[in-house]
């Protein structure tokens, strides 16, 4: 009987090694009538056959799928592969959602880390809980150039071509200005062609946004408010006495 018991069925300790899992775990499930052994010797030794394991196994993939085992007690009951693929679908969306948003963080902080020379817990503390606040961009931009700005302004968790040119901007004036150099020169006049030239590309030929975006931008509360980089007061200067001269000699 030991021998036909030891070739036709798992002991609690042989299955607990094969899928890899606690025996203590194991005689839970049987306590509590989820996946209970066909046969128990003398002594009380449990002993689970081919259909036993595959119920077992089931259940540990329902586990995976973050399941309770009252849930995976009721799916197992109504024999529905339509529940378990549901629920794995279920699973696999929020751990995509959960990557996509750890992407979005970890681009920003790189485009941070292009914009200065060091990050602190702090940036990353402020960008997290910007994203995650309510904006509200009713104040400043009527729906339709809310429509326009959310899917074309450049974005800090971006690592497109159009985001990178405006970091440069950025990187560039602050050259000019550390290096003492005029927004009136040709290098400022230069500067702020090429802002023209990418204010065409994000907001077309609509000056009125263009207008309605700049006032925000010259606002660190707005800017705040709407989760948007903050510029500093020096690049804004920068960019509106380079637009109010000619180009001058150096």
């Amino acid at each position: 009987m030991e021998n036909e018991e030891s070739t036709s069925y798992l002991s609690t300790g042989e299955l607990s090694k094969i899928l890899n899992i606690s025996v203590r775990t194991i005689r839970y499930y049987d306590q509590i009538g989820l996946v209970n052994p066909s046969k128990k010797a003398a002594g009380g030794k449990r002993y689970y056959s081919k259909e036993d394991i595959l119920k077992l196994q089931k259940i540990i993939l329902l586990k995976s799928l973050n399941l309770s085992l009252e849930d995976s007690r009721s799916i197992l009951a109504e024999q529905s592969m339509f529940a378990i693929l549901l629920a794995h679908q279920s699973l696999l969306s929020e751990e995509m959602e959960h990557l996509t948003n750890s992407l979005k963080h970890t681009q920003s902080l790189l485009n941070l880390l292009d914009l200065k020379a060091t990050l602190h817990w702090e940036d990353l503390i402020s960008l997290v809980a910007n994203e995650e606040k309510e904006k509200d961009w009713n104040q400043y931009f009527s729906v339709e150039q809310q429509a326009h700005l959310k899917s074309q302004l450049p974005k800090l968790e971006s690592g497109d071509r159009v985001t990178k040119k405006w970091i440069n901007i950025i990187k560039r004036i602050e050259l000019c200005l550390e290096n003492g150099v005029s927004s009136t020169s040709l290098e400022g006049q230069l500067i702020l062609e090429d802002v023209d030239i990418l204010s065409e590309e994000t907001f077309g030929d609509d000056s009125e946004l263009v207008e309605a975006f700049w006032e925000v931008r010259k606002s660190p509360e707005a800017s705040a408010e709407l989760g948007l980089y903050p510029i500093s007061p020096a690049i804004i200067d920068f960019l509106e006495m380079a637009a109010k001269k000619e180009v001058s000699p150096d």
